[in-house]
């Protein structure tokens, strides 16, 4: 049985780990999240904008309004 040299071996991992990085790096893209930013992949320039159109700031306006006009509704009476 034939043995690898010292330097074929060394050939061998170097390019072992560098398709190994090669094949790790098309597995993820290009989008990344850092901070709690998501950074754009490549085609961000082609993507299709995404609008959503702003609402309201407090988004239980109805409900508040309908407590405020039931406390105002019932009053009760000062004791003696």
């Amino acid at each position: 049985m034939k043995t690898l040299s010292t330097k074929n071996r060394c050939h061998m991992i170097t390019l072992g780990s560098g398709l190994l990085m090669l094949l790790s790096l098309s597995a993820i893209g290009c989008q990344a999240e850092y901070a709690g930013q998501t950074l754009p992949s490549a085609y961000y320039l082609t993507d299709d904008v995404q609008y959503y159109a702003p609402g309201p700031e407090f988004k239980l306006a109805r409900e508040a309004a309908a407590l405020k006009e039931q406390a105002a509704s019932t009053v009760s009476e000062p004791q003696r």
